[in-house]
């Protein structure tokens, strides 16, 4: 039986995984991490994207975060972020909308402000469209 630690992936309305998991792999701002049982103490900050939980027996689940901090104990890893779903519950036309209204504000360049949020936007709807391909892949091969 492999090691396994506990997880938490909370949003800021709902808890939305709780339990045992083999590894986590989530995207830092850094770059993306790999979280297996017993790895060092860390706290770092997330960017948008997606989070994937490894259960035993090799089942994989997928998260959408929009940021947030992932906290890392020897045997506990917690997600906490302001927007997290799962990636089956994410909606695509919606992603897709926002991905253009983002790219539309961008090229209109009316003030930095803009410029910046519409930028956070695209972002997170990228990163939402990506869990969704993720999930497709996912299906497609299981």
């Amino acid at each position: 039986m492999a090691m396994t630690m506990h997880v938490d992936i909370v949003s800021a309305e709902k808890e939305l995984f709780s339990g045992p998991a083999e590894m986590v792999t989530a995207p830092g701002e850094l770059g993306e991490l790999g979280i297996l049982p017993r790895h060092s103490q860390l706290l770092t900050r997330l960017k948008p994207g997606q989070v994937r939980v490894r259960l035993q027996g090799g089942e994989e689940q997928l998260f959408y975060v929009s940021g947030g901090l992932l906290e890392v104990q020897p045997s506990l890893v917690t997600i906490l972020s302001d927007t997290a779903e799962r990636a089956r519950d994410l909606d695509e036309a919606s992603a897709q909308s926002a991905k253009q209204r983002a790219e539309q504000v961008m090229a209109a360049h009316q003030s930095d402000f803009d410029y910046a949020r519409a930028k956070a936007e695209l972002a997170e709807a990228i990163a939402q469209l990506q869990a969704i391909e993720k999930l497709r892949k996912l299906r497609k091969s299981g």
